[in-house]
């Protein structure tokens, strides 16, 4: 039985590749902070928060009694506020950084042990916005360009294990999240989850030996403005 670790698989994408992947006969650890509604044998609803360590050393604790090798991990979990600079404060800002950039550094550090040589495949939702800025979104491009820049070195730290790594640079996806954002963005510009389901797809059951280094996909109409 092969293992994956999702964070935030509460709600939106997360919740999507949770289910996609228990369709495909893997078990899967679901860390967020308020738990998932999904009943399946081969679920495992771990409490997570990423921006606290002492909380992720828990979630991986508990993960070892699980199993001791994760084959598939998902850095899912994060937040995105809208706001103009005159109105982003230094807790908003530090918001972004703690969730997007720091619990991704915290999950990453406690993944080490889990790690299979040659195997394990981290796939990364970096989004368009850790490579190019938006307005009223600084304090999200921040945390999602730093996001970026460390999954780069530690790829290049683990380069004798032969990891894959996969960043996906996606465009919108018409999820929730947008509604909590009030924002003016149709969604008619944006992918559906099924569309970013078919390139998760894809990724996940790529060949081994290839490596899918630099994957940005958007709606055809091209980037939201």
């Amino acid at each position: 039985m092969k293992w994956a670790v999702i964070t935030g698989s509460s709600s939106g994408l997360g919740l999507a590749m949770t289910s996609y992947l228990l369709e495909q006969g893997w078990s899967v650890a679901g860390g967020s902070r308020s738990g998932t509604d999904i009943e399946d044998e081969n679920f495992y609803d771990l409490e997570l928060d990423v921006t606290d360590a002492e909380a992720v050393d828990e979630f991986y604790r508990t993960l070892k009694d699980l199993t001791p090798k994760v084959h598939l991990f998902i850095q899912n979990a994060g937040v995105c506020e809208m706001n103009p600079v005159s109105k982003i404060d230094i807790e908003n800002f530090g918001m972004h950084l703690a969730t997007n950039t720091l619990g991704a550094f915290f999950m990453l550090q406690g993944l080490k042990p889990f790690l299979i040589e040659g195997e394990t495949h981290i796939i990364s939702l970096l989004s368009t916005a850790s490579k190019f800025g938006y307005p009223e979104m600084a304090a999200y491009n921040a945390s999602k360009f730093g996001q970026r820049g460390m999954l780069e070195s530690i790829q290049k730290e683990w380069k004798n294990l032969k990891l894959r790594f996969t960043p996906l640079y996606s465009g919108a996806v018409d999820t929730p999240l947008w509604g909590n954002l009030n924002s003016e963005f149709s969604n008619e510009r944006m992918l559906s989850v099924e569309e970013f389901l078919y390139v998760f797809d894809f990724v996940v059951n790529a060949p081994k030996n290839l490596r899918l280094a630099d994957l940005t996909f958007i709606h055809r109409e091209g980037f939201l403005e």
